[in-house]
Protein backbone atom coordinates (compact mmCIF):
# COMPACT_ATOMS: atom_id res chain seq x y z
CA UNK A 1 0.00 0.00 0.00
CA UNK A 2 2.97 2.33 -0.44
CA UNK A 3 3.78 2.58 3.25
CA UNK A 4 6.44 5.26 3.64
CA UNK A 5 7.74 4.74 7.17
CA UNK A 6 9.79 1.94 8.71
CA UNK A 7 7.27 -0.79 9.53
CA UNK A 8 7.95 -4.16 11.17
CA UNK A 9 5.42 -6.95 11.69
CA UNK A 10 6.32 -9.30 14.53
CA UNK A 11 4.37 -12.56 14.67
CA UNK A 12 4.23 -13.97 18.20
CA UNK A 13 3.77 -17.67 17.56
CA UNK A 14 4.41 -20.76 19.67
CA UNK A 15 3.40 -24.40 19.76
CA UNK A 16 0.72 -24.81 22.42
CA UNK A 17 0.82 -28.51 23.25
CA UNK A 18 1.32 -30.79 26.23
CA UNK A 19 4.83 -32.19 26.47
CA UNK A 20 7.75 -32.71 28.86
CA UNK A 21 8.72 -29.02 28.54
CA UNK A 22 5.18 -27.66 28.87
CA UNK A 23 4.53 -24.86 31.35
CA UNK A 24 3.21 -26.03 34.70
CA UNK A 25 1.55 -24.10 37.55
CA UNK A 26 4.16 -22.54 39.85
CA UNK A 27 6.85 -22.49 37.14
CA UNK A 28 8.85 -19.26 36.97
CA UNK A 29 9.86 -17.99 33.54
CA UNK A 30 12.43 -15.35 32.72
CA UNK A 31 10.94 -13.41 29.82
CA UNK A 32 12.84 -11.55 27.11
CA UNK A 33 12.39 -8.29 29.03
CA UNK A 34 14.40 -9.81 31.89
CA UNK A 35 11.39 -9.84 34.21
CA UNK A 36 10.40 -13.05 36.02
CA UNK A 37 6.86 -14.41 35.80
CA UNK A 38 5.26 -16.95 38.14
CA UNK A 39 2.74 -19.12 36.29
CA UNK A 40 -0.52 -19.25 38.20
CA UNK A 41 -2.73 -19.94 35.17
CA UNK A 42 -1.51 -22.10 32.28
CA UNK A 43 -4.45 -20.94 30.17
CA UNK A 44 -3.11 -17.38 30.25
CA UNK A 45 -0.28 -18.38 27.93
CA UNK A 46 -0.67 -16.03 24.97
CA UNK A 47 0.38 -12.98 26.96
CA UNK A 48 3.76 -14.58 27.71
CA UNK A 49 4.83 -14.60 24.07
CA UNK A 50 3.15 -11.26 23.37
CA UNK A 51 5.23 -9.80 26.19
CA UNK A 52 8.35 -11.16 24.48
CA UNK A 53 7.15 -9.68 21.18
CA UNK A 54 6.72 -6.13 22.47
CA UNK A 55 9.99 -6.34 24.41
CA UNK A 56 11.75 -7.38 21.19
CA UNK A 57 10.10 -4.50 19.30
CA UNK A 58 11.32 -2.07 21.94
CA UNK A 59 14.83 -3.41 22.60
CA UNK A 60 15.88 -4.77 19.20
CA UNK A 61 13.79 -2.83 16.68
CA UNK A 62 13.82 0.49 18.54
CA UNK A 63 10.16 1.15 17.75
CA UNK A 64 8.56 4.49 18.58
CA UNK A 65 5.04 3.08 18.28
CA UNK A 66 4.17 -0.48 19.27
CA UNK A 67 0.74 -1.92 18.54
CA UNK A 68 -0.03 -5.47 19.63
CA UNK A 69 -3.21 -7.15 18.44
CA UNK A 70 -4.42 -10.55 19.62
CA UNK A 71 -7.39 -12.69 20.60
CA UNK A 72 -6.25 -12.35 24.19
CA UNK A 73 -9.17 -12.68 26.63
CA UNK A 74 -12.65 -14.15 26.64
CA UNK A 75 -13.53 -11.29 28.98
CA UNK A 76 -13.14 -8.86 26.06
CA UNK A 77 -16.49 -9.99 24.64
CA UNK A 78 -18.09 -9.18 27.98
CA UNK A 79 -16.33 -5.83 28.33
CA UNK A 80 -16.96 -4.41 24.85
CA UNK A 81 -19.20 -6.97 23.15
CA UNK A 82 -18.89 -9.10 20.03
CA UNK A 83 -18.78 -6.23 17.52
CA UNK A 84 -16.23 -3.92 19.17
CA UNK A 85 -12.63 -4.86 19.88
CA UNK A 86 -11.11 -3.44 23.07
CA UNK A 87 -8.28 -0.92 22.97
CA UNK A 88 -5.87 -0.15 25.80
CA UNK A 89 -3.16 2.46 25.34
CA UNK A 90 -0.83 4.76 27.23
CA UNK A 91 -1.79 7.66 24.95
CA UNK A 92 -5.22 9.29 24.99
CA UNK A 93 -4.89 10.73 21.48
CA UNK A 94 -4.11 7.31 20.05
CA UNK A 95 -7.09 5.88 21.90
CA UNK A 96 -9.30 8.43 20.12
CA UNK A 97 -7.57 7.65 16.82
CA UNK A 98 -8.29 3.92 17.18
CA UNK A 99 -11.97 4.58 17.86
CA UNK A 100 -12.22 6.93 14.87
CA UNK A 101 -10.32 4.53 12.59
CA UNK A 102 -12.73 1.77 13.58
CA UNK A 103 -15.74 3.89 12.71
CA UNK A 104 -14.20 4.86 9.39
CA UNK A 105 -13.47 1.29 8.29
CA UNK A 106 -16.11 -0.78 10.10
CA UNK A 107 -13.75 -2.64 12.44
CA UNK A 108 -15.23 -1.09 15.57
CA UNK A 109 -13.15 -0.40 18.69
CA UNK A 110 -14.02 0.73 22.22
CA UNK A 111 -11.60 1.78 25.01
CA UNK A 112 -10.74 -0.17 28.14
CA UNK A 113 -9.72 1.43 31.43
CA UNK A 114 -5.98 2.22 31.48
CA UNK A 115 -4.95 2.52 35.13
CA UNK A 116 -1.80 0.51 35.91
CA UNK A 117 -1.32 2.22 39.28
CA UNK A 118 -4.55 0.57 40.51
CA UNK A 119 -4.79 -2.61 38.44
CA UNK A 120 -1.27 -3.98 38.01
CA UNK A 121 -1.23 -5.13 41.65
CA UNK A 122 -3.49 -7.97 40.46
CA UNK A 123 -0.27 -9.68 39.29
CA UNK A 124 1.62 -9.42 42.59
CA UNK A 125 3.86 -12.42 43.27
CA UNK A 126 5.88 -13.32 46.36
CA UNK A 127 8.52 -15.17 44.34
CA UNK A 128 8.74 -13.32 41.01
CA UNK A 129 8.28 -9.88 39.48
CA UNK A 130 4.69 -10.79 38.63
CA UNK A 131 2.23 -13.61 38.09
CA UNK A 132 0.78 -14.23 34.64
CA UNK A 133 -2.89 -14.02 35.64
CA UNK A 134 -5.01 -11.80 37.86
CA UNK A 135 -5.90 -12.49 41.47
CA UNK A 136 -9.45 -11.13 41.03
CA UNK A 137 -11.26 -12.05 37.81
CA UNK A 138 -13.93 -9.45 38.59
CA UNK A 139 -11.46 -6.56 38.39
CA UNK A 140 -11.38 -5.68 34.64
CA UNK A 141 -9.39 -8.77 33.54
CA UNK A 142 -9.12 -7.66 29.89
CA UNK A 143 -7.52 -4.39 30.94
CA UNK A 144 -5.20 -6.19 33.34
CA UNK A 145 -4.14 -8.66 30.64
CA UNK A 146 -3.09 -5.75 28.46
CA UNK A 147 -1.19 -4.20 31.36
CA UNK A 148 0.75 -7.46 31.76
CA UNK A 149 2.02 -7.01 28.19
CA UNK A 150 2.79 -3.31 28.69
CA UNK A 151 4.83 -4.02 31.80
CA UNK A 152 7.45 -5.77 29.66
CA UNK A 153 8.04 -2.52 27.78
CA UNK A 154 7.83 -0.53 31.01
CA UNK A 155 5.12 1.88 32.14
CA UNK A 156 7.67 4.71 31.94
CA UNK A 157 8.50 3.97 28.28
CA UNK A 158 8.20 7.27 26.37
CA UNK A 159 6.79 5.78 23.15
CA UNK A 160 3.20 5.01 22.13
CA UNK A 161 1.87 1.59 23.09
CA UNK A 162 -1.49 0.36 21.80
CA UNK A 163 -3.04 -2.98 22.72
CA UNK A 164 -6.09 -4.24 20.83
CA UNK A 165 -7.92 -7.31 22.13
CA UNK A 166 -9.92 -8.81 19.24
CA UNK A 167 -11.12 -12.05 20.85
CA UNK A 168 -14.83 -11.63 20.08
CA UNK A 169 -15.10 -9.76 16.75
CA UNK A 170 -12.72 -12.09 14.88
CA UNK A 171 -15.41 -14.73 14.50
CA UNK A 172 -19.08 -15.03 13.71
CA UNK A 173 -20.13 -18.51 14.73
CA UNK A 174 -17.65 -20.93 13.19
CA UNK A 175 -16.37 -18.49 10.56
CA UNK A 176 -13.62 -15.89 10.73
CA UNK A 177 -14.53 -12.27 10.01
CA UNK A 178 -11.08 -10.99 9.01
CA UNK A 179 -11.30 -8.36 11.73
CA UNK A 180 -8.22 -6.18 12.15
CA UNK A 181 -6.90 -5.84 8.60
CA UNK A 182 -9.08 -2.85 7.76
CA UNK A 183 -8.47 -1.33 11.19
CA UNK A 184 -4.69 -1.31 10.80
CA UNK A 185 -4.91 0.05 7.26
CA UNK A 186 -7.23 2.80 8.42
CA UNK A 187 -5.26 3.66 11.55
CA UNK A 188 -1.89 3.92 9.79
CA UNK A 189 -3.21 4.86 6.36
CA UNK A 190 -1.95 8.42 6.67
CA UNK A 191 1.60 7.08 6.32
CA UNK A 192 0.69 5.38 3.04
CA UNK A 193 0.81 6.70 -0.52
CA UNK A 194 -2.69 5.32 -1.09
CA UNK A 195 -5.12 8.29 -1.39
CA UNK A 196 -8.07 6.27 -0.06
CA UNK A 197 -6.15 5.24 3.04
CA UNK A 198 -5.04 8.84 3.51
CA UNK A 199 -8.70 9.83 3.43
CA UNK A 200 -9.90 7.35 6.08
CA UNK A 201 -6.94 7.62 8.43
CA UNK A 202 -7.56 9.65 11.61
CA UNK A 203 -3.84 10.36 11.83
CA UNK A 204 -3.84 12.83 8.95
CA UNK A 205 -1.63 12.84 5.88
CA UNK A 206 1.62 12.75 7.81
CA UNK A 207 0.79 9.64 9.86
CA UNK A 208 2.72 10.82 12.89
CA UNK A 209 0.11 12.21 15.23
CA UNK A 210 -3.63 12.02 15.74
CA UNK A 211 -3.62 15.83 16.03
CA UNK A 212 -4.35 16.97 12.48
CA UNK A 213 -2.52 20.29 12.70
CA UNK A 214 0.69 18.87 14.16
CA UNK A 215 3.65 19.16 11.82
CA UNK A 216 5.53 16.06 10.75
CA UNK A 217 8.33 15.05 13.07
CA UNK A 218 11.80 15.30 11.60
CA UNK A 219 12.49 11.76 12.75
CA UNK A 220 10.79 8.98 10.76
CA UNK A 221 8.48 6.87 12.90
CA UNK A 222 9.29 3.23 13.34
CA UNK A 223 6.03 1.34 13.68
CA UNK A 224 5.35 -2.18 14.91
Amino acid sequence: QGFKDNLHAVFCLAENAVGPRATRPDDIHILYSGKTVEINNTDAEGRLILADGVAYACKDLGADIILDMATLTGAQGIATGKYHAAVLTNNEEWEKACVKAGRNCGDLVHPLVYCPELHFSEFTSAVADMKNSVADRDNTPSSCAGLFIASHIGFDWPGVWVHIDIAAPVHAGERATGYGVALLLSLFGGASEDPLLNLVSPLGCNGDSPTEDMERDSKRRRLV
